[in-house]
């Protein structure tokens, strides 16, 4: 793993001021996004540094690893907005923000009389993105989200197993960093339109994780009203071309394959000498071999178990076939693509000197994205941002003594 130089060129979102009062991950990760962009963010927690993702594994020696790549490139302040003194001081300092990033459930921010009329008195300009797990509307707004459960309600588990077995979810949050990106791209979008008219005022963004999910499942109502079907897992292959499925070698290597069109068919056939499955009626067309998969999926997997991994990756890239083994973190790291292109950046970390973690993404030939700093501890900048706003350190110890950093 390489690291990154670290010279700073200016990001898109350069100039971007944006407070994160978030938990957990999915509207953090839409944060971290946009500092990975050249925005500023803060990072503001509760005192006591009680968010979940600080106690989620991966852990060690009690420093909370996840914390510190979800949270990379904040710096991080602490503040109890529900006593009087912090709400005080957090709205002294919004007019110094163009974003503001909640996920507290609808109402919350109210009762805590950070109502939206109040933050747009103090700051008319600002962008206001709450995320939640179904939105501030709907008999659902006040209920609790997490990512298994936008991940079922918006129609993806549902996808995801072995036919006619049960649903299943991944061993990683994917609804939380769906529900994040959409985040990052509010952010931008609302960003670009503030930029495009000095005039313009902030808005209330209401970003539901679950929708977000279910944006981008866009066949599923279409399938269901013009067709009357209702899509459903298929294991690892795919119920709309063929062959696409999961494969193992005769050593028991796995590797997904993807031969839907026919040209690519054709070569795939080729590269195992099987080149009479192309006069065969049953795999001429995509329509035909997802109708005939039975056959055709047995007839391959055979293929595969009598041959080595090392033979069929061979075959499969001179023929161009699309094709992977399926890689762990492991493989990964030792990938010459990977190497090549350092998808693996280090952050620079008060505990561990480096901590690896991905790339900023997208790239922009040209650009340079600084290597964002690990995320912070808690409070750790109060001092900082704080003192921006005119706090001694006397005014800091009294706010400490009283729980409101």
């Amino acid at each position: 793993m390489t690291s990154t130089p670290s010279t700073k060129d200016t990001g898109a979102l350069s100039g971007v001021r944006i407070l994160d009062m978030a938990t957990v991950l999915a509207a953090p990760l839409g944060a971290t996004l946009c500092a990975d962009h050249g925005a500023e963010v803060v990072k503001l927690e509760l005192p006591d540094g009680s968010d979940a993702l600080r106690g989620l594994s991966p852990v060690k020696d009690g420093k909370a690893l996840w914390w510190k790549v979800a949270n990379r490139g904040k710096k991080g302040i602490s503040l109890d907005v529900r006593k009087p003194e912090g709400r005080d001081l957090f709205l002294r300092m919004l007019p110094e923000f163009d974003v503001l990033v909640e996920n507290f459930r609808s109402g919350t921010m109210d009762k805590w009389g950070l109502d939206l009329e109040t933050l747009h008195r103090v700051n008319p300009r600002l962008i206001v993105v709450r995320l939640t797990g179904f939105g501030q509307t709907g008999p659902y707004a006040k209920r609790p989200g997490y990512a298994r459960i936008f991940e079922a309600m918006s129609g993806l588990t549902n996808l995801t197993g072995e036919l006619g077995g049960r649903p299943l979810h991944s061993n990683f949050p994917i609804g939380d960093a769906v529900a994040g990106v959409f985040c990052a791209f509010s952010i931008a979008s609302e960003m670009a339109r503030l930029r495009g008219d000095p005039s313009s005022k902030g808005v209330e963004v209401d970003l539901a994780a679950t929708e977000a999910l279910f944006r981008l499942l866009d066949f599923l109502p279409v399938e269901h009203e013009q067709n009357d079907l209702v899509r459903m897992p298929a294991g690892n292959r795919t119920s709309y071309t063929a062959p696409s499925n999961m494969y193992a070698s005769s050593e028991g290597a796995w590797f997904t394959l993807v031969a839907s069109s026919n040209a690519i068919f054709a070569r795939l056939c080729k590269a195992l000498d099987r080149e009479d499955w192309l006069d065969d009626q049953r795999f001429q067309t995509n329509p035909s071999r997802v109708q005939n998969i039975e056959e055709l999926d047995g007839a391959l997997a055979e293929w595969f178990a009598a041959h080595g991994y090392a033979e069929i990756e061979e075959r499969l890239t001179a023929a161009g076939v699309p094709f992977t083994k399926v890689f762990t973190i492991e493989d990964i790291e030792a990938d010459p693509h990977y190497q090549d292109r350092e998808a693996i950046i280090r952050l620079p970390d008060p505990d561990y000197g480096t901590l690896p973690a991905p790339c900023v993404v997208p790239r922009v030939p040209g650009r340079t994205n600084a290597v964002p700093r690990t995320g912070p501890d808690t409070g750790e900048h109060n001092s900082e941002v704080y003192g921006a706003f005119g706090l001694d350190d006397a005014a800091l110890d009294k706010l400490r003594e009283d729980g409101v950093i």
